[in-house]
């Protein structure tokens, strides 16, 4: 199948026939061949070259060259410029002042939480960094996960004792930065200027608490019990809304690995060859009973925080890394999808 040469079982024949048959099929096998589509290539040998590379980094050695900067000169001027940017917690009684717990607003209660777990966040990041400046210039003395902090930094990756405490997330330390920073000025926004009429999705720490915060809201406008609910989805054809539906919410920061999405025709479409991920234009998530989906032609995409596709059942009875199914139109069977490994990430690895 695909675009590869064709498989077939060899001519009738003796050994010999056999044999010539199998030498006359390629070396590499090309992906249509399984189904899927010529950029899972491309996401193989980048995986390959990640793995290698970390691999690399452990043979290193720990010490700085004579002439290049030190391991001790390079993770201070990081530690200087994060602390810089890193803005300081929030006050949690004063946002719930402005955004009191309401029985017609679960948004509210989501924001509190949310700004809660950031909190968290950014105190483990403050005190990381302000430790290591003092273990630098002599002043402390070193635990083994300061320490460890330490050298991924220098190595640019994200420190695990950050990720212990924080959303999931592939992302080196640069960019796992840039995009804490992002997610910060999304809820400062939310904060001074009223509650979103487009949510950045990608930008939540816990979206399930969000899509209950929906659902919540829709149970008891309409007095429906919230355990009959789903969730419709609509992609519509305005794509910078200015005021709020009337029921649900628009979210948009998505993006579609191994697929596109075709503008012309409003649908999900084949990859171009070399992007291995796109944006999801704004979706508008209703929620409605789970007896009254609407039907049309979809694929059930999954959607996942990232891109290993896998995680554990937290406390809550979530998944830390799965989402929830989200219906996109489609003009192809499901099978065709599931075969390309069709989902939503959250966030990218890079």
């Amino acid at each position: 199948g695909g675009d590869g040469p064709v498989y077939r079982p060899p001519p009738p024949g003796g050994h010999e026939t056999h044999l010539e048959h199998i030498s006359s099929l390629p070396l590499v096998t090309p992906p249509g061949v399984f189904g899927f589509h010529e950029n899972a290539n491309l996401t193989k040998e980048m995986g390959e070259t990640y793995t290698m590379m970390s691999e690399l980094l452990l043979t290193a050695a720990q010490g700085g060259s004579s002439d290049g900067a030190g391991p001790d000169q390079v993770v201070g001027e990081i530690a200087v410029d994060v602390l810089a940017r890193m803005p300081s917690p929030w006050s949690i009684d004063k946002v719930k002042a402005a955004y009191p717990t309401m029985y017609e607003e679960s948004m509210n209660t989501v924001l509190a939480q949310e700004l809660t777990r950031f909190n968290g966040l950014i105190k483990v990041i403050r005190s990381s960094l302000q430790d290591i400046q003092k273990a630098i210039k002599g002043l402390l003395l070193m635990s083994a996960a300061l320490e460890g902090a330490f050298f991924e930094i220098f190595d640019g990756k994200t420190p695990a004792m950050w990720i212990k405490h924080s959303y999931p997330s592939l992302k080196p330390l640069g960019g796992y930065v840039n995009d804490l920073i992002e997610r910060l000025k999304f809820f400062q926004g939310w904060i001074d200027h009223g509650t979103p009429v487009n949510f950045w999705f990608s930008g939540i720490y816990f979206q399930q608490a969000f899509t209950t915060g929906a659902s919540q809201n829709f149970a008891r406008r309409y007095r429906i019990p919230i355990d009959t609910l789903g969730f419709d989805f609509f992609f519509p054809k305005d794509q910078h809304p200015t005021v709020k539906p009337d029921d649900g919410v628009y979210a948009h920061g998505m993006f579609f690995e191994a697929c596109k999405w075709n503008w012309d025709e409003w649908r999900i479409d084949e990859s171009d060859p070399k992007v291995l991920a796109v944006s999801v234009p704004l979706i508008h998530l209703i929620p409605c009973k789970k007896d009254e989906t609407r039907d049309f032609p979809h694929y059930e995409c999954p959607c996942y925080k990232v891109s290993t596709r896998k995680g554990v059942l937290s406390t809550t009875g979530h998944s830390t890394n799965f989402v929830m199914p989200i219906r996109v139109p489609s003009d192809t069977s499901q099978d065709h999808w599931i075969k390309r490994g069709v989902a939503m990430l959250t966030s990218l690895d890079t």
